[in-house]
């Protein structure tokens, strides 16, 4: 089996930054336009904006929390091995 080529020591921390901005950027940026065209056509301003962005916001911080949990277990898998395969070359 043939191994893949190691990757630049900053492409974890890229890969993490670029999916907790997507789950910045795109709710919030979708909620801002959606809430002000939606107010301008129901001459309801504020009101659809304020409540698009508090929903984008929540949207946002599941996201942040689900990113989080998933590269914790990445890591968490990855120190297990790390340490088994310590215990092996001990012995």
């Amino acid at each position: 089996m043939e191994k893949e080529p190691e990757k630049p020591w900053w492409h974890a921390g890229m890969t993490v930054f670029g999916e907790v901005i997507g789950w910045i950027a795109a709710p919030i940026i979708g909620a801002l336009f959606l809430g002000k065209y939606l107010d301008e056509i129901n001459d309801s301003d504020p009101w659809y904006f304020l409540s698009l962005t508090a929903l984008a916001f929540i949207i946002t911080t599941i996201g942040i929390v689900k990113v989080a949990g998933k590269y914790m277990n990445q890591i968490e898998k990855e120190a297990k091995k790390e340490i088994k395969s310590d215990n092996t070359d001990n012995k």
